[in-house]
């Protein structure tokens, strides 16, 4: 994989899959800019990217913004373009996810849920186009899930945000070929991030019981398949062993996942209502 020299804007860059594929990248020699809403975890990040640069004239720098808000983010991109480091890689990664039962989300958690994992992306990628269409190249990599996949129960406003975010890649994909500009959706399974770990504090039962068998994926192994995605130009990166035969054979036989599933969660509701029956004296 040939990223030297390649300017690599990655929002949400200060956690998770976001700092796991800034640092891989700053190893292979990229100009890596992160931008995250937080200046003290911006902070931390950029040291432990710039201990991966592997040429001393490598270019790595935070940036505080709020991807929800245009203006934010314009700033930051325009002034690495004033700087001389015009985008060749955007990576939306920036998000946020709430884990409930749907009549235990408020609406604003949807509100902030879509601000952030659609209009996020969107913001970010009104800002750079520009700059990729005039040098008529360039890669983006937009941040969907399996949620974005299937529907999944507990996950009403995320899922919501991810197929939105999928079906927006696919329509700008087919807008930017005749810019040679490509446009590349990750789908990674459950991953090892402090996310992740926040949804559990909420998380229903049944989407525990659904998601109990899938094995857990670091940082790190998602990183390196979107890196290897972008190096193939391949318009799905599909992350994970599960996911990559969950695919297909939901595209083929979604009747039989729709049963599954089902018995799944029937299972683990029955066994809800029974924890939460008093016994009778």
């Amino acid at each position: 994989m040939n990223f030297e020299g390649k300017n690599v804007i990655i929002t949400g860059g200060s956690s998770g899959i976001g700092k796991a594929t800034a640092r891989l990248l700053a190893r292979h020699g990229a100009n890596v800019f992160i931008i995250a809403r937080r200046q003290q975890v911006l902070n931390a990040a950029l040291d432990e990217i710039v201990a991966e640069k592997r040429r001393a004239d490598q270019l790595c720098r935070a940036f505080a913004a709020d991807v929800s808000q245009y203006g934010q983010v314009k700033a930051a991109i325009d002034a690495l373009v004033e700087s001389g480091y015009p985008p060749d890689i955007l990576i939306n990664s920036a998000g946020v996810a709430s884990c409930n039962y749907f009549d235990e989300l408020p609406l604003d958690d949807f509100q902030r849920t879509m601000s952030i994992n659609f209009f996020g992306t969107v913001n970010t990628i009104k800002a750079a186009l520009p700059y990729m269409k005039e040098r008529r190249s360039g890669h983006i990599v937009n941040v969907s899930s399996v949620a974005g996949i299937i529907g999944i129960f507990g996950y009403t406003s995320y899922g919501a945000t991810k197929f939105a975010v999928r079906g927006f890649s696919d329509a700008l994909r087919m807008e930017l070929k005749p810019y040679n500009i490509y446009v590349s959706v990750l789908f990674p399974p459950d991953t090892d991030t402090p996310q992740f770990h926040e949804e559990n504090k909420t998380k229903p039962l049944e989407t525990k019981r659904l998601s109990g068998t899938v094995k857990l994926n670091s940082p790190e192994q998602v990183a390196m398949e979107l890196l290897r995605g972008i190096d193939k130009k391949k318009r799905m990166i599909i992350c994970g062993t599960d996911t990559k035969l969950l695919y297909p054979l939901y595209r083929l036989i979604p009747s039989v996942f729709d049963w599954y599933f089902d018995h799944v969660v029937a299972r683990a509701h029955a066994e809800r209502i029974r924890s939460t029956e008093q016994p009778v004296s």
